[in-house]
């Protein structure tokens, strides 16, 4: 198993010794003839924000719908919150799923339900919440907790791209989840807002104490939410470290991203 120098695999940290809630090794996936990950190796600490810092179509995506069963890989090992991945029946994957909340690049919300209805979904369908009080309580934090309570009786429609991406945050919140993926969330968005969805990922870590993968090819949401970064290049880490060790790079694949 190949490391590059950069990549460490010890539960060490600047802060001090911290859990690892997720660890991928030599993972690799194909598909049809395009290799896409050619070993990708991470570890997520509890409570870190890890940003998968790559461009489009180098496999970032992949990778964490390989994390949450999505997606199967050719070879390699996934732990998350201590369960091997790809041992999982179809209960205890789904077991695990609602400890991972992924937020889609497109915010995928029900455009025929409205906001509430939005959030009551998970609630109703893992959860079994049915007491419209108990609805009523949880919809509305998870509203505030994103800055939307005022359109808790909208349509999907109704709202600007960063609203939506917002509620859809929202949404996978409403479980509270252990870790916290997040593909590509500033994707199509106008710089102001991108920067709010920004500090919207820092408030989520710090109210609900999660870990977090974010996956973007936006630099300027890579240094505002990041901890630690993985630059993905060619389907392996191709570097890894804080923003600022990572922007000092002289390297040809890296040096773009931090021209800016």
């Amino acid at each position: 198993m190949h490391y590059p120098e950069t990549y460490t695999s010890t539960s060490h940290h600047a802060e001090g010794e911290r859990n690892v809630v997720a660890t991928v090794r030599n993972l690799k996936k194909s598909f049809g003839d395009r290799e896409v990950l050619k070993g990708m190796n991470l570890d997520l600490y509890e409570s870190e924000n890890l940003v998968i810092l790559g461009r489009s179509g180098t496999g970032k995506s992949v990778l964490i719908k390989c994390m949450v069963g999505l997606i199967r890989p050719d070879s390699g090992t996934i732990e998350v919150l201590g369960q091997n991945v790809f041992s999982l029946n179809p209960d205890e994957l789904n077991a695990l799923r609602l400890q991972v909340g992924f937020s889609f690049q497109g915010s995928a919300l029900y455009d025929s339900m409205t906001v509430r209805e939005n959030l009551e979904f998970p609630l109703k369908r893992n959860l079994k919440i049915f007491d419209k009080h108990k609805l009523e309580e949880l919809v509305t934090t998870a509203l505030e907790d994103v800055g939307l309570a005022h359109t808790i009786n909208q349509m999907p429609a109704e709202l600007s791209g960063g609203m939506k991406k917002r509620v859809g945050i929202a949404r996978t919140l409403i479980l509270k989840p252990k870790i916290m993926l997040y593909d590509e969330p500033t994707s199509g968005l106008d710089p102001i807002t991108s920067m709010e969805i920004n500090d919207l990922i820092l408030s989520v870590r710090e109210k609900y104490k999660t870990s977090s993968i974010i996956i973007t090819h936006d630099i300027s949401s890579a240094k505002h939410t990041s901890d630690r970064i993985i630059a993905l290049i060619d389907g392996q880490n191709k570097m890894e470290g804080t923003f600022e060790a990572l922007s000092e790079t002289t390297d040809p694949d890296l040096e773009p991203f931090f021209k800016y």
